[in-house]
């Protein structure tokens, strides 16, 4: 259930830019990954665990990653959008996966990491424990970004997504907008990233690749875009259906998913955080009419 919550910051992290932009990204996997590995890489070459450091190195790091990436992606819209960011994920994809420096002896990949040091005595991590703090980092993230797009520059982004040219004219600097929001993503995708490393204690190149960029936009359109609570509960049940799955079919779980998914795009139009929605509104004037 723990991985469900870095998964679900993930998908809401990506909701702000693809929902409220209404830009799908097949790069976003790289803030991710970039987060995984800032922690991965100094738990491994620095012997480094402390919580007050990987934390924040693995959430600065995504955050200027994006900032740099931004400069170059924001300019774009629509298809060469989504081709630029898909370019770009492999790019990095491909760093971690060919330089012996983001890799431990003998694989391609970084395991054998431990939960984070809370500087504590005597304090030991349970299953219990680290549930509730994963839990409190995926309610401080939900709380944070469900303000951000409530805010002004919430409705500017929503603003720009229907029409930029009459927001640009209206006097809106679209262009820093768009790359505000797109640092804020990358933000919260590091958060994401640090939490999952920590859960999973390994780091692998899909962390940045195709693979979980595109399972971030599968969760957002799931939930539902442009809800931020849509993406989450995205989040949380495709880990819950990758689970289940795997436990019924250990070798044909990933064709149990596809069937799933597919079925609830069909039936669930827009996600199923509208249909949700529109369901609890349903109970709650039944309820007020008794």
């Amino acid at each position: 259930m723990d991985k469900a919550f870095s998964m679900a910051i993930f998908a809401m992290s990506l909701d702000l830019f693809m929902g409220y932009l209404g830009l799908a990204s097949l790069g976003h996997g790289v803030f991710f990954g970039a987060g995984s590995y800032a922690v991965a890489m100094l738990m491994l070459h620095g012997n480094i665990n402390s919580l007050w450091i990987t934390a924040p190195a693995g959430v600065i790091t995504a955050t200027l990653l994006a900032a740099l990436l931004g400069l170059i992606v924001v300019r774009f819209t629509g298809l060469y959008f989504m081709l630029l960011t898909f370019a770009l994920g492999e790019l990095f994809f491909s760093l971690v996966w060919k330089f012996k420096w983001f890799q431990a002896p003998g694989i391609e990949a970084v395991v054998g990491l431990v939960r984070p040091d809370i500087g504590i005595p005597r304090f030991a991590w349970t299953p219990a424990r680290f549930y509730y703090f994963s839990l409190i980092f995926f309610v401080i993230c939900y709380f944070l970004l469900n303000r951000i797009v409530k805010s002004r520059f919430g409705k500017v982004l929503q603003g720009i997504r229907e029409n930029e040219p009459r927001m640009h004219a209206l006097g809106y600097n679209t262009y820093l907008y768009k790359y505000v929001a797109y640092i804020v993503a990358g933000f919260f995708a590091g958060v994401g990233g640090v939490l999952f490393v920590y859960e999973m204690r390994f780091a692998v190149p899909d962390l940045m690749g195709i693979q979980y960029s595109f399972m971030g936009v599968i969760m957002v359109i799931l939930g539902g875009a442009g809800t931020i609570f849509g993406p989450a509960i995205g989040g949380l049940l495709m880990v819950l259906l990758e689970f289940f799955s795997s436990l019924i079919a250990p070798v044909r779980w990933p064709l149990i998913m596809g069937v799933i998914f597919v079925a609830a795009m069909m039936l669930f139009r827009g996600g199923l955080a509208p249909h949700l929605t529109e369901l609890w509104r349903k109970g709650s004037a039944r309820i007020w009419k008794r």
